[in-house]
């Protein structure tokens, strides 16, 4: 299966009030595993940034006036696009502003040229509800590494996007570009005797068991009582 993980920079908040894209980040993967093809393009929004996008992502009118406008980038982006799954941390937000590019050119709406859009935050959201889903709160608790990230970039973000993704989706620790690898048919696992293993058994203290039982009772609690080892035990 082919994805894109992207993400876009904004002068704002509000595609409806005129604010426009600056960046625009694109990374490929192929049945989870990162290809090394990417988009990336900074963008002439054709009006001023906010002061808050700025302090956001560092994009300064001065660095974007001489860089090309959407309509200049569209058939190269949107080309890219097609027919993938396209994976955007709250994605009604960027796909709101692709749209409004697109309307300006006329050109058909953004799902109706891809294959598929996932919002990794809504996956979140069910997998950790009650808790911060940011980015960077997931990045932490997934441990994937954003020390570099000091400010918003659309590329970096995209890259921190499709590890966050293969931890959330239960894949491989981590991402690497496809290279030859070693071939796993035929592959023979030796059977083992386990009954010559003595089985180690850790005796938990009060305090340990009344920190698990804690745990237990707040994630029941954030899940709104749907968790199910309650009902397992009655």
């Amino acid at each position: 299966m082919r994805q894109i993980f992207l993400d876009t920079e904004t002068t704002g908040l509000s595609p409806d009030s005129g604010d426009r894209l600056v960046e625009v980040g694109c990374i490929e993967m192929v049945n989870r595993r990162l290809t090394g093809n990417t988009k990336h393009f900074y963008l002439n929004p054709e009006r001023k940034n906010s002061e808050d996008a700025v302090r956001v992502h560092g994009l300064t009118d001065e660095f974007l006036a001489d860089k090309p406008i959407f309509a200049a980038i569209a058939d190269e982006l949107m080309e890219f696009l097609a027919d993938a799954e396209v994976v955007i941390h709250n994605a009604a937000f960027d796909v709101g502003f692709l749209n409004a590019e697109l309307r300006r050119l006329n050109r058909p709406l953004f799902a109706d040229c891809v294959g598929g859009i996932k919002d990794s935050l809504a996956m979140a959201r069910e997998m950790f509800p009650g808790k911060s889903n940011s980015l960077d709160a997931l990045c932490k608790r997934l441990e994937v590494d954003n020390s570099n990230r000091t400010l918003h970039g659309a590329l970096l973000d995209a890259g921190l996007l499709a590890e966050v993704y293969i931890r959330l989706t239960r894949g491989q620790d981590s991402l690497v570009i496809d290279s030859a690898e070693s071939s796993n048919q035929g592959l023979q696992v030796a059977q083992i005797d386990l009954s010559t293993f003595d089985l180690v058994v850790t005796v938990l203290s009060d305090a340990e068991l009344a920190a698990h039982e804690a745990m237990l009772a707040e994630l029941d609690k954030a899940s709104g009582g749907k968790t199910q080892w309650r009902k397992l035990v009655a």
